[in-house]
């Protein structure tokens, strides 16, 4: 993965060929299949969602750490700002945040709905952005999130076994449509979360190299799942090693090339740029999810239609 200090934006014309307008994007295509396989690997663990995100963390942190004492990275946190360990701090906690409530997600709604929702991200990037980071989304843009809501919206219901008539007693929690709304609402919530992950992520990976800052995220981030999984009495051992099998591959594939690929990217490429990563992903996890013989959830017509108006939205309403 690149690694390096941080660099700002260039200001080279797309059309010039060159080594620093191409990588970035290169990352983000490897970041993308990384990421694609997170939902599929989630399903199929049979670990509480807290255990998976500990020990995803925790086999991520190991390759962290030889890069930061292989690279010297480690000595950037010397000349941190309070303010900025605050924010990564932050940064981590909303990251296992994040994690513990998509990968509940996934055990109440199908992984269509899931993905499909969790990666509103940057329809929720583009509202903050307004008062947080001073870049007010457009007439335009807002259309277009109205779109990518109401496109989320048919997600929702399709997943709910029974349509509009099973959604009053799924509202008041009865009923078998109840588990696949509250898996919808955690898959909502893990944007939310994720959302911010990725904003503070956009203001220090300006001044702080890759590795230095991942550590601290990721190192935050295992830390406060620890502490949830000892609040909860999630078990974290012993793992039998079909789940450790599956820990190390979500810590390969969706942590390191995933994730660490869109931080790298954060340097070079403003931040809803990097965020449309994510709407490829339910079109590779969805895929994927029909595929693999353990799942094999082919999506609906309506999920599909849901999927596609909100790939639509957040797609249109990111851009500048």
């Amino acid at each position: 993965m690149p690694s390096g200090p941080a660099s700002p934006v260039s200001n080279r014309s797309p059309h010039a060929p060159s080594t620093t307008t191409r990588t970035p994007y290169l990352v983000l295509a490897a970041s993308l299949i990384g990421i694609s396989f997170a939902a599929p690997l989630i399903r199929l663990s049979e670990a509480a969602p807290l255990v998976i995100a500990t020990w995803r963390l925790g086999f991520s942190l190991i390759i962290v750490a030889i890069a930061l004492v292989i690279g010297g990275g480690w000595r950037a946190w010397r000349t941190l700002a309070r303010a900025d360990l605050l924010l990564a701090g932050g940064a981590g906690v909303l990251l296992a945040l994040h994690f513990w409530t998509w990968n509940t997600s996934l055990r109440y709604t199908s992984v269509a709905a899931s993905v499909a929702l969790v990666n509103l991200q940057p329809v929720i990037i583009a509202a903050i952005s307004g008062f947080w980071l001073r870049e007010p989304a457009t007439r335009r843009q807002w259309f277009w999130i109205v779109v990518a809501v109401i496109g989320a919206l048919i997600v929702g219901l399709a997943d709910v076994p029974g349509g509009l008539r099973a959604i009053g007693p799924a509202l008041l929690g009865s009923g078998e449509g109840s588990r696949a709304l509250l898996g919808d609402g955690l898959a909502l919530l893990g944007a939310v979360t994720a959302a911010g992950y990725y904003l503070i992520g956009r203001r220090l990976r300006q001044h702080l190299a890759l590795w230095p800052y991942v550590g601290l995220v990721y190192g935050a981030a295992f830390v406060a799942c620890l502490i949830l999984c000892l609040v909860t009495q999630a078990p974290l051992t012993p793992q039998p090693p079909r789940e450790l099998a599956i820990f190390a591959g979500l810590a390969l594939g969706p942590m390191l090339l995933g994730h660490t690929g869109m931080n790298w990217a954060l340097a070079h490429l403003p931040a809803f740029v990097v965020n449309l990563t994510v709407l490829g992903e339910p079109v590779g996890a969805t895929l994927l999810a029909a595929l693999l013989p353990g799942i094999a959830e082919v999506p609906g017509p309506a999920t599909i239609v849901g999927g596609i108006l909100v790939l639509t939205g957040a797609i249109l309403a990111a851009r500048r």
